[in-house]
């Protein structure tokens, strides 16, 4: 094996909130997120505005519904059914948040917490989608978390090539627990091709949360 070296940062529990989730909000293309678990996650509302002035927090969804006006494409590949009030939360929005702006397709193998910003940005680690993991929980109540955010080709190539793989269903010929999934994703009627792979943006000042 060929060895290279990489430009990683180490992200240690809030750091997973300051560094991804507010990352998410910057996208200007594409956000590819894997996770097991997908529940409702809250941030800060943003900067300037009056919610933010009272302290209050909005739901994860409605940055994705902003990204998704703006012509953002968002993928989230889960293992677990979501929580209720996230499915309540996605209801309220189906009108907004619908393909192929956003879409999401489970597979229960799949237990990889990933999140890639533009093909600019990519977070690995143990993170899942919900609030005690990315969200703007308290010090004393959220998950003890650890991953690693990179801005690397070789790396955003490697890890949206195996996102893709699972997307599509290229996995699902030889799985083994075939019998016991409640929808291959290799049955999905193929209404349009894939959509593109993202690709690193040229601009090093972008506003996707890019480690320095």
């Amino acid at each position: 094996m060929d060895r290279r070296r990489a430009s990683l940062s180490l992200l240690v529990d809030r750091d997973h909130y300051e560094r991804v989730a507010l990352a998410v909000a910057g996208a200007r293309n594409d956000v590819w997120i894997a996770t097991a678990n997908v529940k409702q996650l809250m941030i800060e509302a943003p900067i300037g505005s009056r919610a933010r002035a009272r302290g209050r927090y909005i739901p994860m969804l409605e940055v994705v519904q902003s990204l998704c006006d703006r012509g953002v494409r968002v993928r989230l590949l889960h293992a677990t059914p979501p929580s209720r009030p996230f499915r309540a939360e996605l209801a309220a929005r189906a009108g907004r948040l619908r393909a192929p702006s956003f879409e999401m397709r489970a597979c229960p193998r799949v237990h990889l917490k990933m999140v890639a910003i533009d093909g600019a940005l990519l977070y690995v680690g143990s993170a899942n989608f919900t609030g005690a993991g990315l969200g703007a929980k308290g010090a004393g109540r959220r998950n003890f978390e650890m991953g690693i955010v990179t801005d690397d080709e070789w790396m955003l190539d490697a890890a949206q090539g195996r996102f893709d793989a699972i997307w599509r269903g290229a996995e699902c010929g030889t799985c083994r627990l075939r019998s016991q999934c409640p929808g291959p994703l290799d049955a999905r009627p193929r209404v349009r091709p894939p959509a593109r792979r993202a690709r690193p943006l040229s601009d090093p000042s972008s506003s996707t949360g890019r480690p320095g």
